[in-house]
């Protein structure tokens, strides 16, 4: 069985995980906020494993504050989902969209995980996988939406 930080994962069962992508207005502009991954060398979106009795909406929630330092609201309805290879095992991943209401100047990761605010355009050339670029192309959709109601 894969080992993570303590937990124990089958390699037949996907680990369940959550994420967001976290957005503010700014100056009539909509930013995003991305991260770079532990080894600081990919641009994404915050998510962590989803651990027994949280829901994913609180996983969601708790992984923007601990590795982006950002608080907000989330949107109950999943942005999107996606799955990938890590630990010898599948993950599964629920996005939400998450409008940021609060950013803190230092977070528990703040260490090593750099963070940055930049317009759909500049997100799209800083993100390397396809998956979350298909997310970051729904929030878009979502928000413009969401703007029109």
């Amino acid at each position: 069985m894969p080992y993570n930080g303590g937990m124990m994962f089958d390699r037949i069962t996907p680990i369940p995980q959550a994420s967001v992508v976290p957005y503010r207005q700014r100056d009539g502009q909509l930013e995003f906020c991305l991260i770079t991954s532990a080894s600081g060398r990919r641009w994404g979106f915050p998510k962590g494993i989803i651990d027994p009795g949280e829901t994913a909406e609180e996983t969601a929630l708790k992984e923007a504050e601990e590795e982006a330092g950002l608080h907000g609201r989330i949107d109950e309805n999943p942005l999107g989902h996606y799955e990938y290879r890590k630990w010898g095992t599948v993950l599964s991943v629920t996005c939400y969209l998450m409008e940021v209401t609060a950013a803190d100047d230092d977070w528990p990761e703040a260490d090593f995980r750099g963070r940055r605010w930049c317009g759909a355009g500049e997100a799209r050339q800083a993100i390397d996988r396809r998956e979350l670029l298909d997310l970051l192309d729904a929030a878009v959709e979502r928000i413009r939406i969401q703007e029109l109601e």
